[in-house]
């Protein structure tokens, strides 16, 4: 029974990367989408969000259910509850990645950004994506190390977007305010999953740990 019930745990980790990596997938579509005003690329992200959210909801009713049969304690309750946390984080990722795609679907045949903004929007997509395929590995590996390194990495993603409002505030600014109003919810979108993909890592460390990301103090290597 005990063999079953690990084994139950187990499977719910893998469901948390499979949605880790359909995340990231989503958002580095969206942005293609967003960019270069692909309609039928668009039109699949939003379609493909279906599926996480249906990953989400099986892995959210496995974890009720093992609550309610096992009543598992200490580690084990820990690693249950964290994973009802986390799927909800990539379940909002998911969403965000579909907000992206709308944007690009609202526009058509118009990219809804910018030519001169396109680099940095791109990215902001790619870091985005990398911080989600990072954290899909912090989640498999428990590697405590590298998931308190995700909040470093998105301190790009959050340069990125204070570049962002520094064109929208600039007096050369031409593009309109139709456009101000979508380069401003991308940025936003792109900023949210960023914190998404972190506050997954930093779930990961109280997994592992039972403290808290912003509490927990490494401990020196000793062989150093």
């Amino acid at each position: 029974m005990r063999d079953a019930y690990h084994e139950e745990l187990d499977s719910i980790g893998d469901g948390l990367v499979e949605l880790a990596r359909l995340a990231g997938s989503a958002m580095g579509r969206a942005t293609t989408a967003l960019l270069e005003g692909d309609l039928s690329l668009a039109e699949s992200v939003i379609a493909a969000d279906e599926k996480l959210d249906e990953l989400h909801h099986d892995l959210e009713n496995r974890a009720i259910a093992l609550l309610a049969r096992q009543q598992p304690v200490a580690t084990d309750l820990r690693i249950v509850v964290t994973s009802l946390r986390m799927s909800a984080d990539l379940e909002r990722s998911g969403d965000l990645a579909r907000h992206i795609a709308k944007l690009a679907r609202l526009r058509y045949p118009e990219s809804a950004i910018p030519a001169d903004l396109h680099p940095i929007v791109l990215e902001m997509g790619q870091l985005a994506q990398r911080l989600m395929t990072k954290a899909g590995q912090v989640i498999a590996t428990k590697d405590v190390d590298a998931a308190l390194e995700l909040e470093r990495d998105d301190d790009a993603i959050d340069e990125l977007h204070r570049s962002l409002f520094a064109h929208l505030l600039d007096d050369r600014w031409h593009h309109g305010v139709e456009t101000a109003v979508d380069v401003t919810l991308a940025g936003r979108y792109y900023e949210r999953f960023a914190d998404h993909a972190v506050s997954v890592a930093k779930r990961v460390v109280f997994l592992v740990t039972g403290e808290h990301a912003d509490d927990f103090v490494p401990t020196p290597d000793l062989a150093e």
